[in-house]
């Protein structure tokens, strides 16, 4: 991180000097005299460095809040708002983070976790087998290449279905199994919850403490939030976050897509991130390299980072209404209010 830091104190045209002194003062408290010295840069670095500097947002670690292991689950409750794919991502944002994450993959018949974070043919053994004392809970984990310390748990294979004894309370027993490991318990336990609201879901909610609840800026998705919302609430889970997916900020100016602060007003709940419309994500999942690990960074890969940094930190962001306004042309009429 020190040698990264260098390079906001390089000087770029079109800034001001203001600019340059200011940044100089929030860098010099972890970067010595001698670091500040500007190299010489090829075409290519000079590039390069625009996307060191959107990386560092913040020069230290997140500090790990609440009691460990925190048990997550990602829901809700309508299909195809990004479920899957913020559980990728911020399961691997926190393993960048240097915490230990499991991610237990909750969709039985229609498990997709594997696909986009390309484990799909590493999977030998489920949960299930555990269960049913064919294999040990160390077998059924797949540990991740890139980052050790991720791990994927998924529930049962595709062409199988759910046994009518798999429930909450297997599941219950599943993560206080990976509470006691040997290895040590996770920081992070990440359940990928199926769609709609039935014995799935139930099953999936049963052992969480928090949840995330994703959704989009469209009223089918944003009436099963609130559906999804009040079961969390009868269920015990109170901490209840809010990621709002697929924003297109075109389209809020035209004001044919509901602004983040209006869903926040509708929904009632804290937000953790706003993911913006992204053509990478299609990219991302055909390929099993979730949007975290590209470089140089797209906008989403940003906005899961620091998602997962305020879910380490347990804070929330704030929307905030921005009011644009066209500039007046000047003429004879503007005195008279024209």
């Amino acid at each position: 991180m020190t040698a990264l830091a260098v390079s906001p104190t390089l000087p770029v045209q079109g800034l001001s000097r203001s600019l340059d002194e200011g940044r100089d003062l929030r860098f010099k408290s972890f970067c010595s005299p001698q670091k500040l010295r500007t190299p010489v840069l090829t075409p290519r670095a000079r590039r390069q460095r625009w996307t060191v500097r959107s990386i560092l947002q913040w020069n230290r670690r997140p500090q790990l809040a609440g009691e460990t292991p925190r048990i997550v689950v990602i829901t809700s409750g309508k299909g195809g708002v990004g479920k899957t794919t913020t559980t990728a991502n911020i399961g691997l944002a926190l393993a960048r983070l240097e915490f230990k994450v499991v991610a237990i993959d909750a969709d039985v018949g229609l498990r997709n976790l594997d696909l986009l974070l390309g484990l799909e043919n590493r999977v030998n053994y489920t949960a299930m087998e555990v269960l049913n004392g064919e294999c040990r809970l160390d077998q059924a984990l797949i540990r991740d290449k890139r980052w050790a310390n991720f791990e994927l748990l998924c529930i049962n294979k595709p062409r199988y279905k759910m046994p009518l004894g798999f429930g909450g309370k297997a599941l219950v027993w599943l993560v206080d199994a990976l509470k006691t490991r040997t290895e040590g318990s996770p920081d992070f336990v990440l359940i990928d919850c199926p769609a709609g609201i039935d014995a799935g879901f139930i099953t999936a909610i049963t052992p969480a403490n928090e949840a995330i609840l994703v959704t989009t800026p469209d009223i089918t998705s944003l009436r099963d939030a609130d559906r999804v919302t009040g079961l969390l609430e009868c269920d015990g889970v109170r901490d209840i976050k809010m990621v709002v997916n697929r924003v297109r900020s075109d389209m809020i100016k035209g004001e044919d897509m509901m602004s983040v602060l209006d869903v926040q007003e509708m929904l009632g709940l804290s937000l953790l991130g706003v993911i913006p419309e992204d053509a990478e994500v299609i990219r991302s999942t055909n390929r099993g390299y979730p949007l975290v690990l590209n470089r140089p960074p797209t906008l989403a890969g940003l906005a899961f980072e620091q998602a997962a940094w305020r879910l380490v930190e347990q804070d929330s962001m704030k929307a905030v209404l921005v009011e644009e306004t066209l500039p007046r042309k000047k003429g004879f009429l503007q005195f008279f209010g024209g």
